[in-house]
């Protein structure tokens, strides 16, 4: 039976993938509201049980690219790459009324340029406690901070190492879950209750994954406000990181 379904896998590898991943999704929100009650969000816990299952892979293969190395599971290599990934950011603009966009004005411009600006200092000011001295590596860990995919792109640009890299990627990953599971468990005290508040609050915090998973936690509609914001963030941060900041830190440095 084996030998008969895994080259049926192997060939059809990103259909694999998708089922797996809905098969994954399917059981962490059953836990989410099991467990939890709701209070963390099902993506949460799929993000968790993903890391869990790419560490494994690699525990099994010695490889390097997590569950994909398995043949069977190849397709998630593909499905969880740039390509789908920033497909999925573009279509979160979908649900965005312009016109609550507009009503936000230069707060939500400031909410951006704040959050970037204090996600690099404190990404950098942990860099520096670490011991990381070189104007690179801690522009890097401050881009990581502020998302896991400004981080690698700064990093990149500016000839980082592959160890200064992949920490400003994990950096990213655990501000992603922070923001995803403490959503909902401050929204009340901040008002996040409104589309305004959720543009704002998409560009403080920046990583679309986070603001998007937390703001579905906490209303649904408010996911795509949230979530364009967020969206200028990685972009903007994406663009200041290997230039302006870059710049400014090694001028302190």
């Amino acid at each position: 039976m084996i030998k008969f379904i895994e080259p049926l896998l192997i060939e059809y590898s990103l259909i694999t993938a998708f089922a797996l991943i809905g098969l994954l999704v399917w059981i962490s929100y059953i836990l989410s509201g099991r467990l939890t009650r709701g209070r963390v969000h099902g993506s949460a816990v799929a993000i968790l049980l993903g890391l869990g299952l790419a560490y494994a892979g690699g525990l099994v293969t010695e490889g390097k690219k997590g569950l994909a190395d398995i043949p069977a599971f190849a397709g998630v290599g593909l499905m969880g790459g740039a390509m789908l990934r920033d497909f999925a950011i573009v279509a979160t603009a979908m649900g965005v009324h312009l016109g609550e966009l507009r009503k936000t004005g230069s707060v939500g411009v400031l909410s951006l340029f704040t959050g970037i600006l204090v996600s690099f200092i404190m990404g950098g000011c942990v860099a520096w406690a670490f011991g990381f001295r070189d104007a690179v590596s801690i522009t890097t860990l401050g881009a990581g901070a502020a998302t896991f995919i400004v981080g690698p792109v700064t990093g990149t640009a500016l000839g980082a190492s592959s160890e200064v890299i992949a920490l400003s990627i994990a950096a990213g990953l655990v501000k992603s879950i922070l923001v995803m599971i403490g959503t909902p468990w401050v929204a009340r005290s901040i008002g996040l209750n409104n589309p305004r508040t959720a543009l704002i609050f998409g560009g403080l915090m920046g990583t679309t994954s986070g603001v998007a998973g937390g703001l579905a936690a906490t209303d649904p509609k408010l996911v795509p406000y949230g979530a364009m914001t967020a969206t200028f963030y990685t972009g903007l941060g994406c663009l200041l990181g290997p230039s302006v900041m870059y710049f400014l830190i090694r001028s302190i440095v």
